[in-house]
């Protein structure tokens, strides 16, 4: 999904939030990410610095906790023991993820079962789903050759 600035803009300020030039740049970074990509804030605050933006890591955490709310942004618990995030793709660009704990090799893959279960679980208890996230811990085979 692609933010316009007007359209993120609007939603803020329907949410009563302002929009800054700082959120709009973290935007649009997400959006230009490589697919697969996934940043946690420490790693996009660095990315921006290197790109010449000066925006503190304390407007990072609050800007992506915020887009994270609105649904812009997925916040993943990965194994590294940090929040990473994402843009948050609608069906069909929907996806899970695979980790391995050992290499934290991240794969992602995609499953219509999954969302499907999801909605006939959330319709039973008259919820509409947001979001859904599938995120499997295990040890990918060159984490396996390493434990032998």
């Amino acid at each position: 999904m692609v933010y316009t600035e007007e359209a993120f803009k609007a939603e803020l300020n329907a949410k009563g939030w302002r929009s800054t030039r700082q959120r709009e740049i973290i935007l649009q970074t997400f959006q230009n990410l490589p697919e697969g990509t996934h940043l946690s804030a420490e790693e996009l605050h660095e990315s921006l610095r290197e790109a010449g933006h000066n925006i503190s890591l304390s407007t990072i955490y609050r800007t992506v906790k915020l887009m994270a709310r609105m649904g812009i942004l997925r916040e993943l618990e990965l194994t590294e023991g940090h929040k990473h995030y994402e843009i948050n793709q609608p069906a069909p660009h929907h996806h899970h993820h695979l980790v391995c704990v050992k290499t934290n090799q991240v794969i992602e893959f995609k499953n219509s079962a999954i969302l499907g279960i999801t909605q006939k679980v959330a319709e039973k208890y008259g919820f509409k789903v947001l979001d859904c996230q599938l995120t499997i811990i295990g040890i990918s085979p060159e984490g396996q050759r390493s434990i032998l």
